[in-house]
């Protein structure tokens, strides 16, 4: 080989080792970017729920919302974690979230607050931070709930309208809220307390965690400090704390009085059919997963949200949030026909089995 050749062929092997070196960089790069091979081009979505003890995240919203996405975006990923009522275990996820290299999380914060850093961590990498259900502080995208403070009107109203002739300034009601660190639990309590106040006495108000065991230990409290035979109705704020309550009643040998709740979730809807429990209220599952799925697709493939996030609402850490705000609705005796079932969130068979079957029939439900 002559010298001429010899350089032409060095020359060759020096430039493919240059690209073959500059390709391995730029993999590794992509990997440094969120441990995803897709890059920047990446669909995948976050789904965050706060807890295992609230029957409707897991049987309602993770497979209504990932079904929604699938219809979307043929080619989205949805990567889920539920953080089993702990607030630190949710902000690790979120971390494994952002390395991950998904592009948009969709979180339903177990602390409003707590979670403030983590949503800015995530944005600060570039991730879109869509808050479900509950308004997570920090510098989110966009937010899908339901009208809170009007749910705790229903809630209050449909005890005042239980209540009927009783319902008088010196009637005492037991008031059972939600966990302080969700801001929907204030915003239930303030729509409460606007119907409630002036026409029944709050003679008892606790915070019951959203635990059924907590609101059975709070309301045997109140039964210990009212006494039974004063007591008139109790204001649940969800359908798992009516369930410890209404064990709680049961034991005190306390019955026919209204308790109120909110989810309709299937052992509520039962204790209204039961008697057990006055009301509950409906905030319609498939609507809002349906809605959070769209803000989260149209963010991750880059489209404006402004159609269907058309009202703003102020966190608490002061940031405005374009939101989307959905209608609940209260249910009782009178209409679960036509609400949950109706629109086939249960079955009558669901609802009625052997032990509820008599009242089933007495409510006209078979």
């Amino acid at each position: 080989m002559n010298a001429m050749m010899r350089r032409v062929v060095i020359g060759t092997a020096a430039v493919s080792m240059a690209l073959s070196v500059a390709a391995c960089g730029k993999a590794g790069d992509d990997k440094a970017d969120g441990g995803s091979s897709a890059g920047s081009k990446s669909k995948t979505i976050g789904l965050l729920l706060p807890d295992s003890v609230t029957a409707r995240y897991d049987k309602f919203d993770k497979p209504l919302f990932e079904a929604k996405v699938k219809e979307l975006c043929a080619d989205c990923d949805v990567q889920y974690a539920n953080a089993a009522g702990d607030s630190g275990k949710q902000a690790q996820q979120v971390s494994t979230m952002i390395t991950k290299g998904v592009k948009v999380i969709v979180i339903s914060a177990q602390d409003a607050a707590a979670i403030k850093s983590s949503v800015q961590a995530a944005v600060d990498k570039g991730i879109k931070v869509v808050a479900y259900d509950r308004l997570a502080q920090g510098p989110v995208s966009a937010y899908v709930s339901f009208d809170n403070e009007k749910v705790g009107e229903l809630q209050g109203q449909a005890l005042l309208d239980a209540l009927g002739a009783k319902a008088k300034p010196s009637a005492n009601v037991v008031m059972i809220n939600g966990d302080d660190a969700d801001p929907n639990a204030a915003m239930f309590k303030a729509g409460a307390h606007k119907v409630l106040n002036g026409k029944v006495k709050i003679a008892y108000e606790q915070s019951g965690l959203w635990k059924d065991t907590v609101a059975n230990q709070k309301m045997t409290a109140a039964i210990t400090q009212l006494k039974a035979k004063n007591i008139a109705g109790v204001y649940a704020a969800n359908d798992g704390m009516a369930g410890g309550i209404a064990t709680a009643l049961k034991g005190a040998g306390i019955s026919g009085i209204p308790l109120t709740g909110q989810d309709a979730e299937l052992a509520g809807i039962q204790r209204i059919i039961a008697g057990t429990q006055s009301s509950t209220v409906y905030k319609a599952f498939k609507p809002e997963a349906d809605a959070a799925a769209q803000l989260a697709v149209n963010l991750v493939e880059g489209k404006a949200i402004d159609s269907l996030a058309t009202t703003t609402l102020t966190s608490g850490s002061g940031d405005k949030v374009p939101s989307q705000l959905l209608t609940p609705v209260s249910v009782t005796k009178a209409n679960v026909k036509d609400t949950v079932i109706a629109d086939k969130l249960y079955s009558v068979s669901e609802i009625c089995t052997a032990e509820f079957a008599k009242a089933c029939a007495a409510a006209g439900i078979q």
